[in-house]
């Protein structure tokens, strides 16, 4: 990568805010000072901010089935996934890939292609793999233990949706749902269910297995939809010091007070609430309770909750935070989510007036160029 120099811009730095010029070279940030040289871009008037990092995102399974029964090859919904990533200023994405016993869009075919798609291509934004584990899928542990002994999963959450969806199926448009997601009947889908209902004796073994491996293999391990305290004390057992989406404030609060990191979805702070009536994300991060936000199922909502907190009492810092160094850390990546010498050179342009991504930065490439940012470039400095 030849030298990207941005000038001029409101560079957000670990100690804050200052008018800087930015150096990027070798994927690292090299210089925090005027040397500027190699492609310039004109930041003044513009946000230089930390790459985003989403810890759970699974807004691309709608490129993998836009539509129940329209499946696409997982390498064709990765790219347009990055794409999109990369617009919204996403430079490190952990997908979340459900593996559970239903068939379809979720089961271990699914898996496998991701698997397949992510190690046989070259990518831009850096995609990790956010196994969330579905706790009856008894059948594919073995699957998911080599996947993370191969060091094919970079984070595991545990879930638990099973019970959920045995109640559902009472109910005539969730089990329609469930069926067209999987590709099933209702007879032969009911018949599914009742047979992994019956694994529930063996589920705490297997969660221990599993939470075994991905400690044995040093990788961040998260408790999703925690619905009671109790839960979320048992999968901390477990080695989950993440809690996310919590159904509940007071689960939220325990998890906190117990030193984890509480992740919530940026959707819920951009649409004023969760969709699901559960807590609000804003008034948790505002209280510092909620400690990281993701994209959830929704990529733009990230940059624009960062910004909307920002404007509250949280400011910029604390607020870009959020989408950029807690993620960062509590996935263990120390080297991004802070612009400072030597760390990745993850850097996201935003227009503050706009409200609009300018740039993207991911590692060695020019990953993401507006119209204005086009504009801005010093297009002289290409040979440099």
């Amino acid at each position: 990568m030849r030298p990207i120099s941005l000038t001029g811009g409101r560079v957000l730095l670990p100690g804050g805010e200052a008018t800087a010029d930015l150096r990027l070279e070798d994927g690292r940030v090299a210089a925090l000072d005027g040397s500027a040289r190699g492609l310039r871009m004109d930041a003044s008037g513009l946000l230089v901010l930390p790459g985003i990092v989403d810890i759970h995102g699974d807004a691309f399974e709608r490129q993998l089935q836009p539509r129940p029964g329209v499946d696409f090859p997982a390498r064709l919904a990765l790219r347009d996934t990055e794409a999109q990533l990369l617009a919204n200023g996403i430079t490190t994405a952990f997908h979340g890939v459900t593996l559970s016993w239903e068939p379809g869009l979720r089961g271990i075919e699914t898996w496998r292609a991701l698997l397949d798609a992510l190690a046989g291509d070259t990518w831009t934004c850096d995609m990790r793999v956010h196994l969330r584990w579905e706790a009856y899928n008894l059948d594919a542990l073995d699957t998911a233990l080599e996947a993370i002994a191969g060091g094919q999963v970079h984070l595991l959450a545990f879930n638990d949706h099973t019970p959920s969806i045995l109640s559902k199926l009472q109910d005539p448009a969730a089990r329609a749902r469930y069926c067209e997601r999987a590709g099933m009947t209702l007879p032969a889908f009911r018949a599914l269910a009742e047979r992994i209902a019956a694994y529930e004796p063996d589920v705490p073994a297997a969660l221990d297995r599993i939470g075994a491996a991905a400690r044995a293999a040093c990788i961040p391990i998260a408790s999703h939809d925690d619905a009671t305290v109790a839960a979320r004390d048992g999968f901390r057992a477990r080695g989950a010091r993440i809690c996310e989406f919590p159904m509940a404030e007071e689960v939220a609060w325990a998890a906190r007070g117990a030193g984890d990191w509480v992740v919530m979805g940026s959707p819920n702070v951009v649409r004023g609430r969760s969709h699901l009536g559960w807590a609000s994300a804003a008034r948790l991060a505002e209280a510092g309770i909620c400690t990281a936000l993701s994209s959830d199922y929704y990529y733009p909502a990230m940059l624009h909750a960062a910004l909307r907190l920002a404007d509250g009492a949280l400011g910029l810092a604390r607020a870009w935070a959020l989408v950029s160094t807690a993620p960062a850390d509590a996935a263990g990546l120390a080297d991004r989510g802070r612009i400072r010498e030597g760390s990745r050179a993850d850097v996201v342009v935003v227009d503050p007036r706009s409200r609009r991504i300018v740039a993207t930065i991911a590692g060695r490439r020019l990953a993401y160029l507006s119209a204005e940012g086009a504009a801005r470039l010093s297009l002289g400095e290409l040979l440099a």
